[in-house]
């Protein structure tokens, strides 16, 4: 059975910085729908995804567990 992660601080981090995940997606240069994916756990997130994700949305390696594995 997969892990189901719930993504609720990284949706608000997404929103604080970006204004709404339809602009971050294009800061990512991926779909609405690629993100939405990944954000309802039908994907995975990589560690690439995450070191890219955090770099944008200004989240250090110590927050990680607070953001992406809660």
């Amino acid at each position: 059975m997969a892990i189901i992660y719930e993504y609720k601080k990284l949706r608000g981090r997404i929103v604080e910085v970006y204004g709404s995940q339809v602009a971050f997606a294009a800061a990512l240069n991926i779909s609405k729908q690629a993100l939405s994916r990944k954000l309802t756990c039908k994907t995975g997130l990589s560690q690439k995804d995450i070191a890219k994700w955090s770099e944008l949305l200004g989240i250090n390696r110590d927050e990680y567990g607070v953001f992406y594995f809660a």
